[in-house]
């Protein structure tokens, strides 16, 4: 069942301000803001977000572009998948957060399937309860809205190549969006026996800081000649994220490669 977001409380908007655009192209040229944008009906099992911070990423300047209409056919459409802000009002199936809550998450639940029309580059947003998390108290809403879609495109690789404890892994791109998460989640979820990770000179002390337990100068040494061997590589330093399984380190055709968008 669906309710209006507003119909029970006058003080709840029906429209909201959001930038938008209604074909493909340059964002100069295509992005504009309606004053004026509606807010879908609110479903049992959804969230009305007063947005503080909102975060772009990849797969936002790439739909602007067109470069998946073929799949992506929504326009107008209003970007954005990554949010933070607080609760203004709850469905009537919503448990685990109330009015005032400070949530953050990615409102759309699968890639480019079933993308809402209202993304989070607005004033209010919508998502359902089980896409969002309750904000940490040491994280700004800024910071917050930063981590959702870059975690769990790091962490999609992983169970892609169904990584396990104890394994060994080599990141490269290791302090970028993507990298460095692939990094947190190696030492603290996968439990990774060793990980490697490539960066410039002066991004070696953040990955010291991650956690990584050898950190290479991509400026000064060649990855590809490290004689250890690694049983992932996980490239972050593109705009695809490239995992090869190896079984004895070295770029090898036979080798399982899974691409994996950002």
């Amino acid at each position: 069942m669906a309710i209006d977001a507003s119909r029970t409380d006058p003080m709840i908007p029906t429209h909201t301000k959001a930038w938008y655009y209604s074909e493909h192209g340059r964002p100069c040229d295509v992005l504009k803001i309606d004053l004026n944008w509606p807010i879908p009906q609110l479903k049992d099992d959804q969230v009305l977000i007063k947005v503080i911070a909102a975060s772009l990423n990849p797969v936002d300047y790439k739909r602007m572009h067109g470069e998946f209409k073929d799949t992506d056919p929504y326009l107008p459409t209003v970007p954005g998948y990554d949010v933070a802000g607080t609760v203004v009002k709850v469905g009537g199936e919503v448990k685990k957060f109330k009015v005032g809550d400070e949530v953050y998450g990615d409102i759309n639940e699968v890639g480019l399937s079933n993308i809402k029309i209202l993304g989070t580059l607005s004033e209010y947003t919508i998502a359902e309860e089980k896409l969002l998390a309750h904000k940490p108290s040491n994280l700004s809403f800024i910071e917050a809205a930063s981590i959702p879609l870059a975690l769990q495109t790091a962490n999609e690789g992983f169970k892609h190549a169904q990584f396990s404890a104890g394994q060994s892994i080599l990141v490269l791109g290791g302090a970028g969006g993507v990298g460095n998460y692939v990094i947190q989640l190696a030492r603290h979820v996968y439990k990774a026996s060793k990980i490697a990770a490539t960066a410039s000179t002066v991004k070696l002390k953040l990955l010291r800081e991650l956690g990584v337990d050898l950190p290479i100068d991509y400026t000064k040494e060649n990855f590809e000649e490290l004689p250890e061997k690694y049983d992932l590589v996980y490239d972050a330093s593109y705009l695809y994220i490239l995992v090869l399984i190896i079984a004895n380190f070295g770029i090898d055709t036979d080798n399982e490669i899974a691409s994996i968008e950002s």
